[in-house]
């Protein structure tokens, strides 16, 4: 039987790093906006006064490998040697089997590095790497000098593998879908449709030009590559169904976890998508969707480990939690995903209201303290959204989301919100609409009312700020460095 031969192996690895040869990354990879995202990690993949690799975690076709392109076209620019860093991609078949020294060695041969030089060695989609958790913190410890950065779709069982075996070795780094402020600044319509205040609060300048954009997003805008494709936009089910959601329920989730049944895993997504921002159970779950309820939670650690749904628990109208949560909600990480399954939304759809919410939801996805959102639901009532406290487990504040403009008129539509309001002794609440923006009191109750698409930007936009982003990066080196002792 044949076998690839190192010569053949260093030729792809060539082919894939053309700076080896010019000096340059490939246009295209230029040509590509870069995600606000971009500045924490570049600082975080230029850090060499701590040994550890970094590991880039998100789900498929968030601009992971982009990104990472970005990161070396700026190596380049602030003058390291081309020949001193290296990208492969562990999905390219002819590196199938190879361990990760082998190819580190590779490298090192080809260009005579020494053990103690500067290099940059980037590991694309490592998850198809048996045990590579402990390959990589074999060449950390080995190589303390060389920069190692990994990327990876299965962000759950990426972060397990790397807090068990990487403990002190691997700083992790989450890159979600995009933002609604990330898509208006990828199409280049920020000063044209968004005004900012003093306070840091983003406005409309055209309410009915920014909710176009707004149906936008929710239809394809959550993943970059569809932004800038008119194909792709126009046959979103096919590119983002095929070429995203069934490579992660049809390849990736059955060999990480050895799911034999994929078909039961399909019909559960498709009725988690359908459903995105409802009230569901496992009863519920199980008899829409055909599966038995104990392999239903072991299929939602899966998906959450994919980073395509989050669940969220129910507190009562006091917020107080419950000690057997019965319903809860699940939320798509990324609102184009049901467009994707299910087909294109407009303004009048009528699942408008919930995939609102889910997309005001996603926001929060690009927020260490996600796990502090929670659902109110009682006898006579609910509030979408609410911020618990988690050192007293009392709310900060609440949103209630609308994709219309009756509340603002009609007090009965917020009966609900001004009771959680008043038992909890909040100050306000705030309430989405579709088009106004103003403030009212109601039952002495104080309710500012705001659209929800600019409201979804202002969450986007302050989320992920500079300072937003350098305080993530710093707790997630703490994080590391606490494990570590």
């Amino acid at each position: 039987m044949l076998s690839i031969s190192p010569a053949e192996i260093v030729t792809r690895l060539h082919f894939d790093n053309p700076w080896w040869e010019n000096g340059e990354v490939e246009e295209r990879y230029k040509n590509y906006p870069r995600r606000f995202y971009f500045k924490p990690f570049f600082k975080l993949v230029n850090e060499f006064s701590i040994n550890r690799a970094a590991v880039l975690m998100g789900p498929r076709r968030v601009g992971k490998t982009v990104m990472v392109y970005h990161a070396i076209d700026k190596l380049l620019e602030q003058g390291v040697n081309p020949h001193n860093i290296l990208y492969i991609s562990l999905e390219t078949p002819i590196y199938t089997g190879l361990s990760l020294e082998k190819i580190v060695n590779l490298f090192q041969e080809e260009f005579s590095h020494k053990r103690n030089g500067e290099l940059y060695i980037i590991f694309d989609e490592i998850q198809y790497l048996s045990n590579w958790e402990v390959h990589l913190k074999s060449l950390v410890d080995s190589y303390p000098t060389y920069k190692y950065v990994a990327t990876g779709s299965a962000a759950a069982a990426l972060k397990l593998k790397s807090r068990e075996s990487g403990a002190g070795r691997f700083t992790e780094f989450l890159l979600p879908p995009l933002t609604f402020a990330e898509y208006i600044s990828f199409i280049g319509k920020v000063d044209s449709l968004i005004e900012t205040d003093e306070e840091n609060w983003h406005e409309a300048k055209n309410i009915e030009e920014l909710n176009k954009e707004f149906i936008n997003y929710l239809n394809y805008g959550g993943y970059p590559e569809a932004v800038f494709s008119k194909l792709i936009q126009g046959e979103s089910s096919r590119y983002i169904k095929s070429d995203i959601i069934d490579k992660v329920l049809l390849r990736d989730l059955p060999s990480l976890y050895g799911i034999n049944d994929v078909q039961e895993l399909n019909k559960l997504f498709n009725a988690i998508a359908y459903n995105t921002g409802n009230e569901i159970s496992y009863e519920s779950l199980s008899k829409s969707s055909g599966v038995s309820k104990n392999t239903i939670k072991k299929y939602m650690e899966y998906l959450e480990a994919a980073f395509l749904i989050k669940t969220i628990n129910r507190v009562d109208v006091t917020s107080k939690k419950f000690k057997r949560a019965t319903t809860f909600k699940v939320y798509l990480t990324n609102p184009s995903m049901r467009a994707a399954l299910f087909g294109p939304v407009t303004e009048k759809h009528d699942v408008m209201g919930t995939l609102t919410e889910t997309a005001i939801f996603s926001q929060w996805f690009h927020n260490e303290n996600i796990d502090k959102l929670h659902y109110a639901r009682w006898k006579t009532g609910e509030v979408d959204i609410v911020w618990l406290d988690n050192a007293n487990q009392k709310p900060d504040w609440c949103v209630e989301v609308k994709w219309s403009d009756l509340p603002c008129t009609d007090s009965r539509m917020l009966s609900s919100v001004i009771e959680y309001v008043k038992k909890n002794n909040l100050p306000d609440a705030l309430v989405t609409t579709k088009t106004i923006k103003q403030e009212g009191n109601f039952d002495g109750v104080s309710v500012r009312f705001q659209p929800s698409s600019s409201y979804t930007y202002t969450l986007g936009a302050n989320i992920l700020n500079e300072e937003s982003l350098e305080r993530q990066l710093s707790n997630s080196l703490v994080t590391n460095e606490n494990e570590s002792i």
